[in-house]
């Protein structure tokens, strides 16, 4: 009788392949194990085995498994019964899936390029006879396929070898590797333990009477020492107002030791870690209520306004979970911004914490992999939606806190799945109880529970019992009108920012558009540059003289002259967080500004850098996009100015004012996050406008119900559910046909079921390549599996037509 296994192939194919095995390997096997297998002509893939039968298929040829690449398995059913819930609701492959989930080291493929590790010293008598070869290969040339490292050892199963190659760390796999988060670390000064009594340090201070500025240092030192406490650098530094040259060498000399400790960027250091567990009455009341919430089973969400305390009662229940054994899933909307939240988890858990995110490199995102499925110990892992696919064995407890970002949502590639709601399922499935957590939940999470489906709790008063911000909306046309505006800062905004650093305390600039200015114009005939890769105007970058795609990464430099009409009266329109960095330069030449966005954040540690620059106070200003709203507590800030909240109402998109609503409330809870209460100045042209004014008097519910009534009549979420389809060529014509085609086929589906389109989005043209949207609207009497179904079908006779095998086709369920 023989034998067959059925694969997950990571590929963008929407079913199993069956392989053959021997009986000793079917009685090895499992599932979730990993093998290697033929596909194709000479490709090799990395396969995750389903199931085993004994019924050969009928319609290809059955190959053999190249090797078993494991002997205990990678992945657990559970998570392959998760994964198969993603595809199907999420309408890919198990194979996308599979290939979002397992870091690439665990995915040895004939494409994948070896590289040498430079860190690693290797002694060649450590080295067989296979692993010279490939090492000596790897000495002459700079990278090797693993087709190439068949071809030199002359044989086919080379995966063990390289797999052992790379737990020693001897070569490296080609990806882009990022940073790991780095703890924030200080440099403590101290004097050598021989002098410390007085008649050692007598000697030596007798001895330096020739460099007057190093033995003044060494007494700064000795005064700033009186009980044992510890010196920075910096400190020292200042105090003795020497430069760090003095300070290395006496360092040189081993008269001072540098020590390098790692310091919590949050806590106060005054406090005592016990002090931060008590909790104040309404948090402890909103916490046994969460318990009551959990002990029906209900998913919970977590309403409580900015700065009131959500991340205690979440410690907490972390607390209570990993006392139990369990281990605890905290996901974040995005990890680079978080730098804070780890650190202060890490006070309370210390070993218990692992962070698994897209910036960590592949031996790290490995170690992490198998920490959670050996399950050694609980465990409470931070991250960002990629850590909802990890291999959990008994994960009792799912944070999702910011619950109402979009960053949740992944858009490109496949899978395109919504962490929240996925982790809402996942909770299901491992009996596990999950909590929502947001100032500003999304529309759909607080309707939910006013249908029954998630409890909710909410939590209205900030910690301590400090005051919301007090809000207030300036009219920037008529600030402009009685010439009250110097640049983009209203007379008001100025006066104010005048006033917090007075008091020495820090202010937020929010302006939600990177760059200089969005368009540059020439004022003779108005023409302004475009991409000739996508249909946008390119952004003007005054740092580094350019203009920019903010979509493709196209860049050219600044002309000097109109391109069209040869005039040199180019003006520039719109401002974006470049131009505010300069004109708050001008206006408080005395006070130091940082800047918060893509640009300024590409480095490997400069969020945390900008962080602690406020942190430690170096920095009076911080001016930043939207990434100053997610998750960032700053202690000394008492003012917020929003520089011009009507972009972010005059959006094509039917979510634009819900999540003005969230941006614009979220960016004023950074403010006055201790005693004093807090301010916040939002510029509009539209002060009237109903969402301003919902937000000044952080009207959430009113909000609630204007947009939910609105989602009612135009048929939206969370009353209809949406799924996109985008087709993507070169050619216009072909793209709209592309889409005309789909439409007419879907047109066949069940009565009610609306299909809306073909229609170019707004920016049609990106990368080169023209899109197309088509919309399928469902209500809530449509089974979605009969309609996901029908598109499969319709999308598998797409991709058979010749004429549009060069248009590719996407699929987005709830695609907002």
């Amino acid at each position: 009788m023989s034998h067959y296994i059925d694969v997950i192939i990571p590929l963008p194919l929407e079913r199993l392949f069956a392989y053959r095995v021997t009986a000793a390997e079917a009685d090895f096997l499992r599932p979730g194990m990993r093998v290697a297998v033929p596909f194709g002509k000479s490709k090799i893939y990395t396969a995750i085995v389903h199931h085993l039968h004994q019924s050969p298929p009928l319609n290809y040829e059955v190959k053999d498994i190249e090797l078993i690449v494991d002997e205990q398995p990678t992945v657990t059913l559970d998570q392959i019964k998760f994964w198969e819930w993603i595809a199907s609701y999420y309408v890919c492959s198990v194979g996308q899936v599979m290939r979002a989930a397992l870091p690439k080291s665990l995915m040895l493929e004939s494409e994948t390029i070896i590289l040498k590790n430079a860190d690693t010293d290797i002694n060649e008598d450590e080295l067989d006879d296979k692993q010279f070869l490939i090492m000596e290969a790897l000495h002459h040339r700079p990278a090797l396929k693993i087709k190439e490292v068949m071809e030199i050892l002359d044989r086919k199963s080379v995966l063990p070898i390289l797999k052992k190659m790379l737990e020693l760390e001897w070569i490296i796999l080609q990806e882009e590797v990022y940073s790991t988060y780095k703890p924030k670390t200080v440099k403590y000064i101290s004097l050598n333990s021989r002098y410390k009594d007085e008649e050692h340090l007598k000697n030596l201070l007798d001895d330096m009477t020739r460099a007057p500025k190093q033995r003044d240092t060494v007494m700064t030192l000795f005064m700033l020492q009186t009980g044992n406490k510890l010196v920075t650098t910096k400190l020292l530094q200042d105090r003795a107002a020497v430069s760090r040259a003095v300070i290395k060498a006496l360092i040189d000399k081993n008269i001072f030791i540098e020590e390098e400790q790692t310091v919590d960027r949050v806590l106060d250091h005054k406090e005592q870690g016990r002090d931060l567990f008590e909790l104040q009455p309404a948090q402890q009341f909103a916490l046994n209520e969460i318990r009551e919430q959990f002990a029906t089973g209900n998913t919970t969400l977590l309403h409580g306004v900015t700065s009131s305390g959500k991340t205690e009662i979440y410690v907490r229940l972390i607390q209570e979970q990993l006392e139990l054994g369990n281990q605890v899933l905290y996901l974040l909307p995005e990890i680079a911004l978080t730098t804070q939240l780890i650190s202060r988890l890490k006070h309370y858990f210390k070993h218990q914490v692992l962070v698994y995110h897209s910036r960590y490199n592949l031996n790290e995102r490995l170690e992490v992999w198998n920490h959670v499925i050996e399950n050694k110990q609980p465990y409470v892992i931070i991250g960002a939606r990629s850590a909802l696919l990890l291999p959990f064995q008994n994960v009792k407890l799912i944070i999702v806190d910011e619950e109402h970002e979009t960053s949740f949502k992944q858009f490109d590639p496949d899978p395109r799945y919504h962490a929240r709601d996925a982790a809402v399922v996942l909770g299901h499935m491992k009996k596990a109880d999950v909590l929502l957590g947001s100032a500003t939940p999304s529309l759909e999470s607080y309707y939910n529970t006013t249908i029954g489906k998630y409890g909710l709790v909410e939590l209205k008063e900030r910690y301590g019992k400090v005051l919301m911000p007090e809000i207030q909306i300036i009219d920037v046309k008529d600030k402009h009108k009685r010439k009250k505006m110097k640049g983009h800062f209203s007379d008001s905004l100025i006066e104010q920012m005048q006033e917090a650093f007075k008091n020495n305390n820090q202010v937020i600039l929010f302006q939600n558009r990177r760059g200089y200015a969005p368009i540059l114009e020439c004022n003779t005939c108005g023409n302004a540059p475009q991409c000739p890769n996508c249909d946008v105007s390119l952004t003007f970058h005054q740092y580094k003289k350019q203009l920019r795609c903010h979509y493709c990464g196209y860049h050219t430099v600044v002309p000097l002259e109109c391109p069209s009409c040869s005039s040199t009266s180019l003006d520039t329109k719109g401002f974006g967080t470049q131009q505010i960095e300069e004109e708050f330069k001008e206006i408080f030449p005395d006070f130091k500004i940082a800047r918060m966005d893509l640009d300024t954040t590409r480095g490997k540690n400069s969020i945390a850098k900008i962080i602690e620059q406020i942190d430690t106070g170096e920095v009076h200003c911080l001016v930043g996009t939207q990434m100053l709203t997610k998750g960032l507590d700053f202690r000394n800030v008492s003012l917020v100015g929003v520089l011009s909240a009507d972009s972010m109402l005059n959006f094509p998109d039917f979510r634009a004012h819900e999540r003005c609503f969230h941006l614009l409330t979220q960016v004023s809870g950074r403010a006055g996050r201790t005693a004093e209460r807090g301010k916040v100045l939002i510029q509009s042209y539209n002060p009237d406008h109903q969402i301003l004014q919902q937000v000044s008097i952080y009207d959430y519910s009113g909000m609630f119900k204007d947009q939910l009534e609105d989602r009612y009549q135009f048929k939206y979420p969370p009353y209809q559910r949406l799924i996109r389809l985008t087709f993507k060529n070169r050619d216009y014509n072909k793209t709209l046909q592309a889409g005309q085609w789909f439409v007419n086929a879907l047109n066949q589906i069940e009565h009610g079921v609306e299909v809306l389109g073909p229609e170019f989005p707004a920016v049609a043209r990106i990368r080169n390549l023209y899109q197309v949207h088509v919309m399928v609207k469902m209500g809530k009497q449509h089974h979605p599996n009969t309609i996901k179904d029908y598109i499969r079908k319709v999308k598998r006779s797409f991709e058979s037509i010749k004429g549009f095998n060069s248009v590719r086709c996407n699929i987005d369920v709830d695609c907002y």
